[in-house]
């Protein structure tokens, strides 16, 4: 049975930071985003066109990485039909109370470690009057600072193998891969999966490791490429390490730049257009280790650190 749009969308995520202050201060002075609580080790972030109540939960570690990454369903009995399936599957680890602004959630692994949750129930963000938007159809007014990024675009997970965790998206949560890597000996080094219309929501790429459970990056989406032109005076204004872009994927065709953020976590700033997978019988595109090897869309070669760093640090 084919399961289709049973998630509706990746909902947050909570990113881990052994430099609490100095993250706090490039999410939301640097990037834009705007706190709405806070809880023990905990800082609840949201950008300005999110719905929900938070698009990033900001803990404080002793090391850096991602705990855990929240994918809403599409109904209450969506929610029922995937936890089913999730436990069938022995991947389960059992329902939670959710964070601020969420109903229960139910929390589970994919094979390679990661831990992900699932929830329905959903408080919409209602702005207080500071933060008011003109428009109704709005959540909350543009904030005007930093490089004003407008919603979470995906999450990058690294994996010792990339197959088991997007075979399990697949069959399990109802994911398609829409484009991937395949590297001379037949595996698969990279895969990018969508719950919906967007080209993609989910990545899985190899870790050079072969560790389990680690984080590549976590991405944000601007309105448009300039905005990301803009975003590297800033970055370089205030001294964020800029590690590749801006610049053009090959693979999804995203404009993007990366940086890390003080607690060594990689974030992207991404411009994935008005590209939207519309065909219902759409065939993944495969690139092979030669095609990547000719770096990304205009010539420019990979960097090194893009295949070897990623959080928590080994």
């Amino acid at each position: 049975m084919t399961i289709k749009h049973e998630i509706a969308h990746v909902g947050h995520v909570e990113l881990l930071t052994p430099e609490p202050e100095k993250s706090l201060w490039f999410f939301t002075r640097v990037m834009g985003l705007t706190e709405v609580g806070t809880e023990g080790d905990s800082v609840y972030l949201r950008t300005w066109d999110d719905y929900e109540h938070h698009t990033l939960k900001l803990t404080a570690h002793s090391t850096s990485g991602i705990r855990r990454t929240g994918l809403r369903a599409s109904s209450r009995e969506a929610l029922d039909r995937r936890v089913a399936a999730i436990e069938a599957a022995g991947l389960g680890v059992g329902w939670r109370d959710g964070d601020p602004g969420i109903g229960q959630a139910y929390v589970f692994r994919d094979p390679d470690g990661h831990e992900l949750e699932i929830y329905w129930e959903s408080e919409w963000f209602e702005a207080p009057p500071e933060l008011a938007p003109s428009l109704k159809n709005q959540a909350q007014a543009y904030p005007a600072l930093g490089v004003c990024v407008r919603r979470l675009d995906h999450v990058n997970f690294l994996a010792a193998e990339v197959e088991p965790s997007t075979d399990f998206l697949r069959d399990v949560l109802g994911g398609h891969p829409t484009e991937q890597i395949r590297l001379d000996d037949g595996t698969i080094g990279g895969r990018w999966m969508t719950f919906t219309n967007k080209s993609y929501d989910l990545v899985y790429t190899r870790d050079w490791t072969r560790s389990n459970g680690r984080l590549h990056h976590i991405a944000f989406a601007t309105d448009t490429r300039e905005d990301i032109l803009r975003a590297a005076d800033i970055f370089l204004d205030n001294d964020v390490f800029i590690e590749t872009g801006p610049h053009k994927h090959a693979i999804q065709q995203t404009f993007f730049l990366y940086v890390y953020e003080p607690g060594g976590n990689r974030v992207e700033l991404c411009n994935p257009g008005a590209r939207l997978i519309l065909a219902p019988d759409w065939k993944t595109i495969t690139w092979t280790e030669a095609e990547r090897a000719k770096g990304q869309a205009w010539g420019l070669k990979t960097i090194e650190s893009f295949h070897t760093h990623g959080t928590p640090p080994l």
